[in-house]
């Protein structure tokens, strides 16, 4: 039962404040706006962005914040936590590790629209500039690698020293006219298909299947990479995961990858049953100049976990020059 005649004491007070604040402000002309409060200035370990269309992004930041940068972009449906080995790796030799959940992933907010590879090198964009990077390197796997290629395509190389595609996507992965050695609209039709379906099992088969190659004889299943793949799938948008099939399968980076101006190290398995390596890696190898390609013989797409000791010296290497 609501009693009208004493109102909640502390609720009256906060109400008194909040009256008098606002009588002071117009007595001396001044606006309140919500919008008019301070910035938040970004927390050094990590926690939330906003972006300039008000989507919320969830990052992380590890090992010393004097080390040079690392930045790096993750593959579809995953999260900044499929990184996990290379930043622990790094951050411990010094490097500062920075990673981001992709709008309509992880614990990032979901937005309906803006889905595409322009608003996520944006994203990516708004990220470097808010923590004010600078001599940063840009690892892209899978997906990530389109979103890496697309950065450098529309915001240029100024904040970075280095470029690493891994697994990644670019140039293109869909077969056009143009692009014979791409793969058939079906496949990105079935997968499409798959997620509407049973999103949940798709998730399931993918990661039990051609993503690590468990699907290859003798394989030996990991039950915990399965069940992580799948944990992190799930995190992400329905909606935001539909729409990013279109976003790495459709978008052309050619004129991107022209545009890579700093090293750069491509690292592609040669049994990579989700990117052929083919048509991404050697193809992008083909158009960047003075890249450096690495193939890891019998290696499936999710090599940043199956061959991650591999990876994280190649890593290495690289960033020591």
């Amino acid at each position: 039962m609501t009693n009208h005649t004493n109102p909640n004491p502390l609720r009256r007070n906060v109400l008194m404040s909040a009256a008098t604040a606002a009588a002071g402000a117009a007595a001396a002309g001044v606006t309140l706006n919500a919008s008019a409060a301070p910035a938040v200035a970004p927390r050094r370990d990590g926690g939330m962005l906003t972006t300039r269309d008000g989507v919320s992004l969830y990052y992380k930041d590890w090992g010393p914040k004097t080390g040079q940068p690392v930045v790096f972009s993750h593959g579809w449906p995953l999260n900044a936590d499929s990184w996990e080995s290379q930043m622990f790796f790094l951050a411990n030799h010094g490097y500062r590790c920075i990673a981001h959940d992709r709008r309509g992933h992880g614990r990032s907010s979901q937005p309906w629209d803006g889905n595409d590879m322009d608003h996520y090198a944006d994203d990516l964009a708004h990220l470097i500039e808010t923590l004010d990077l600078k001599n940063a390197v840009l690892v892209g796997f899978s997906t990530g690698g389109g979103e890496v290629a697309r950065y450098v395509g529309r915001h240029g190389t100024k904040r970075t020293a280095g470029l690493v595609l891994v697994s990644a996507v670019p140039p293109l992965m869909l077969k056009t006219a143009d692009n014979p050695g791409g793969l058939p609209l079906e496949v990105f039709d079935g997968i499409r298909a798959g997620s509407v379906a049973n999103r949940s099992q798709l998730y399931k088969d993918i990661a039990a299947g051609p993503f690590f190659g468990f699907n290859r004889p003798g394989a030996k299943v990991s039950q915990g990479l399965v069940d992580g793949w799948w944990m992190q799938g799930m995190m992400a948008g329905h909606k935001n995961t539909y729409d990013s099939i279109k976003a790495f399968s459709e978008t052309d980076f050619r004129a991107d990858l022209r545009k890579f101006d700093k090293p750069t190290l491509i690292i592609h398995g040669d049994d990579d049953q989700i990117v052929p390596i083919d048509s991404s890696g050697r193809a992008a190898a083909a158009i960047v100049k003075h890249a450096k390609l690495l193939v890891y013989p019998g290696a499936p797409h999710g090599l940043t976990d199956t061959h991650k000791d591999q990876v994280n010296s190649d890593l290495l290497a690289f960033l020591k020059g």
